[in-house]
Formats: structure tokens, sequence, C-alpha cells
């Protein structure tokens, strides 16, 4: 009963920000409801079990089962993390009709803690699309400029590859002894080894434009700059995680001889994505743009990881879900400040950020050396195992990957040498003082980048039963 209503908070906000129309009293209810879903989300975390079970679609013998294990709990951690930081961070932002802006965005946040709970396929598809759904009008109603074609295309991608994998969970359920859409039953639905393989190609097609891998990435950029900014925060450091979650939860377990047999293909344009992406990055002048190629790099090297299909790298992907997600949530956060005071992304306008905000300045630096796996930071952990993997899987792909990290280098430690040194532009000089709490989020963030750096071994306690479960046969 918990799950449950754990959903419901943010479910319950959105609909009573829906009521309310001054916006210190807006921003107040999202909060609330955000460090609410984040106290609820540490409860969770505590306890081993955590389980709910009720009937919901008798007919189609489908049930309401929310589950928490180790790769939820962390995924749902990363989400009760992120929307109260966002919610603080960008409270201050001038948006129009805010109440309705804030109450689609905690409905996007009940989808994703759905989908990470879900354990009924259909439900799963369920809050897939619940998800996705208020993100269209997050991006079409307050995007830039080029928001309504570039929602279209974000649309038709998505759609697509939810269609796809509607499509596969029918085939599988239709096979299945008791006719049910649980994950157990569609693990021994008694499918020919074409119908298992076309199976598997349906849901990874859908999950991989959600992460996206290459050459489904196209939507991405685009999606990135053109949304607000705040919604850009949540695609970027959670929702991509909704494609990686789905492999190990749905393509692992249900398709473990079609997922080896695929794996070298995968592997493979998961580091031509990773090398495109950054390669790209190196030559990007707009800050959202850069972090979005970056986002594509880090979201490859995970993907090709998870194929490995060794237990090092496994894990290694695990932590970096959680990793990844707060690095690039507080480069966002920095990016929409420098955004909102300088009226620019672009770096050829930005300059000697140090001089005039140095705390800012320094908080970029962190989240750049994370952004980077320096040692000490939390990427560098999961970064470390996922090229263990890499290199036991295919030594020459390793070293292709590894070229990676030198890019990575050079696109970051580029961007904050425009943006933080050198003489002050006058788009800097023009910078008031930062905001009190967009700056006590970002110094949490950090806190946690360092702290899960030098100690990740509760990632790894809270991920030890979903490697149990994958290779303990």
């Amino acid at each position: 009963m918990f799950l449950l209503l754990f959903l419901l908070i943010p479910i319950l906000a959105a609909i009573a920000l829906l009521f309310i129309k001054k916006e210190q009293y807006v921003n107040a209810v999202a909060i609330a409801a955000g460090l609410f879903t984040l106290l609820a989300a540490v409860n969770i975390i505590m306890n081993k079990t955590v389980s709910f079970d009720a009937t919901w679609l008798p007919v189609l013998n489908s049930r309401f089962v929310l589950q928490a294990d180790g790769v939820a709990k962390i995924l749902i951690l990363l989400t009760a993390i992120s929307f109260p930081a966002i919610f603080i961070a960008t409270g201050k932002n001038q948006t129009h009709q805010k109440n309705i802006f804030l109450a689609l965005m905690l409905l996007t946040q009940a989808g994703l803690m759905g989908v990470f709970l879900a354990g009924d396929a259909l439900l799963f598809y369920f809050f897939w699309e619940l998800a996705l759904i208020p993100v269209y009008f997050l991006c079409s109603i307050w995007g830039g400029e080029k928001r309504i074609a570039v929602t279209f295309k974000f649309f038709i991608y998505t759609f697509l590859g939810s269609l796809f994998m509607l499509i596969g969970i029918i085939l599988l359920y239709t096979n299945t002894l008791d006719h049910s859409f649980a994950i157990e039953s569609l693990k021994h639905a008694n499918v020919t080894p074409g119908q298992s393989a076309s199976a598997f190609a349906l849901f990874f097609i859908a999950f991989a434009i959600k992460m996206p891998i290459f050459p489904l990435h196209t939507w991405q950029p685009d999606a990135y700059e053109q949304s607000p900014t705040a919604v850009t925060m949540v695609l970027s450091a959670v929702m991509v995680k909704m494609g990686l979650y789905g492999i190990i939860r749905w393509l692992m377990p249900l398709f473990p001889d079609a997922f080896l047999a695929h794996a070298n293909i995968v592997v493979i344009l998961s580091v031509i994505g990773i090398l495109y992406a950054s390669f790209i990055a190196i030559r990007q002048d707009d800050l959202k743009r850069l972090i979005a190629y970056s986002s594509i790099a880090h979201i490859g090297l995970m993907s090709a990881a998870l194929f490995t299909n060794i237990q090092i790298g496994v894990q290694g992907a695990l932590v970096q879900l959680f990793s990844h997600g707060i690095n690039v949530l507080g480069l966002w956060i920095i990016a929409d400040i420098i955004e909102q005071q300088t009226g620019t992304r672009s770096m050829k306008a930005l300059g000697g950020l140090a001089k005039k905000q140095p705390t800012l300045a320094i908080l970029l630096v962190g989240f750049s050396f994370a952004n980077i796996a320096l040692p000490l930071t939390n990427a560098f952990v999961g970064e470390f195992l996922m090229f263990n993997s890499l290199f036991q899987f295919n030594p020459y792909i390793a070293a292709a990957a590894g070229v990676s990290v030198i890019l990575a280098a050079v696109y970051t430690l580029n961007m904050v040498q425009k943006v933080a040194y050198g003489e002050i532009s006058s788009a800097v000089n023009n910078m008031q003082a930062v905001n009190k709490n967009a700056q006590a989020v970002l110094i949490v963030l950090i806190v946690v980048v360092f702290f899960t750096g030098v100690y990740p071994q509760p990632l790894f306690d809270l991920t030890a039963d979903t490697l149990k479960q994958l290779f303990v046969k």
C-alpha cells in the first residue's frame, strides 16, 4: 500500500496545482510535494522488501503490481532527488501558467516512478506513456522558437517506439500459458526462436529510442535545446534512464538468447554513438547542445556495458545510472543560471565567470571533473567497471571506446576554459548574485558527487539483489 501512496503524492499535488494561481503558493506546493516524495523514497530504500499487488484489469489478467528491487530503488532515488532540486533551483524563473507547468512536471514524475516500479508489462506500458504525454505538452507550449517541429519529431520517435513495445508485449502475452502480463509469465512464454527474436527487436527499438543510442539519437539534441531547461533536466537526468532500465528489467530476463545473439551489433553501435557524440560535442558553441551530446556519449557507454553481459560491467552501469543523473543535473542547473542571467548560451559570448561568480565557477569545475570521470568523483567508479567489462568483451572495442575519455576531457575542459576563465565578457559582467536556493541545490549535489565517488559501497549494496537475479542461476 505504501508504494501506491508513494505514487499518489505527485499526482494529488498536480491536481491541487490546477486550482492554485499565486506563484509563491504554486512553487511551495511543488517543492513540498517533491520533498515528501523524497522522504517516501528514502523510506522505500531503507526497507528490504517493498511491494504492492492488487486487481487492475481482470478481463486481461493484468494486475497492478509494484515492486522495488535494487535497480528500481536506485532510480526512484535519482528521480526523487531530481524533481525537488529542479523545482528549487528554477523556482524564480519566469514561466507563464506556472501552475499548469509544474502540474505537468509532477505528472511526469509520477509516470517515471511507475515505470521503475511496475511489475506487470501492461502496467509498465501504461506508466511509460504517462511519463511521456506531459512532456509533449511541456515542450510544445513552453519550448523555444522551433518547439513545434522539434516536439513533433520527438512525438514520432517515441510514439513509434511505444507502439513497437506494445506489439512485443502482446506477442508474448498471447503465448503465455496463463495469459498474464506478469514478468515471470512472459519469461516462460511458449514462443519460437523467431518470435522471441522479433519480440526482442520490438522491445529494443523502444528502449534504444528512449536512451537514445546511435542511429536513433537524432531527436535528442534538438529536444534538449528547445525544451524549457527544467524539462531538459528531467529528460537528461532521469527520462533517458527509462531505456536503460528497460534493458535491465525486460530484455535481459525475457530474451537471454536473443540478448546474447545481438550483443556484438549493439555494443558496436553504442561505441559508434559514443565517438560520434563526442566529436560533435567538441564542435559545439551552445552550452545546451554540448551537454546533450555529452549525455549521448555517456548513455552509449552504459548501453555497451550492459550488452557485454558481464557482471562487473552491469554493476558499473547500475552505479552510473545514478551518478550520471546527478552530474548532468548539476551541469544543467549551472547552464540555466548562466542563461537566465546573461541571456545567452553561446560560449563565445561568455568568459570570466571565475572572476565575477567564483562560487559558481568552482561548482562548474567540480561537475566538469565528474563529467570526465576524474578519480574521487562518482563517475570514475562506474566508468572504471564498465571499461573493465568492455576490455573482457573485446579489447579492440574497449580501445575504441576509450578514446571517448580523451574526447570528453577535450570538450568539457574547453567549455570550462571558455566559460570560467579569461577576461570578463559583457554578458558575464551583467550577472547578479546567484539565486541562493539554486546555489544550495548545487552544493548538495556536489557533495553527493564526491561522497559517492569516495565511498560508493551504498550504491553497490543497493543493486546487489538485481545482480544476483541476473547472474546467479
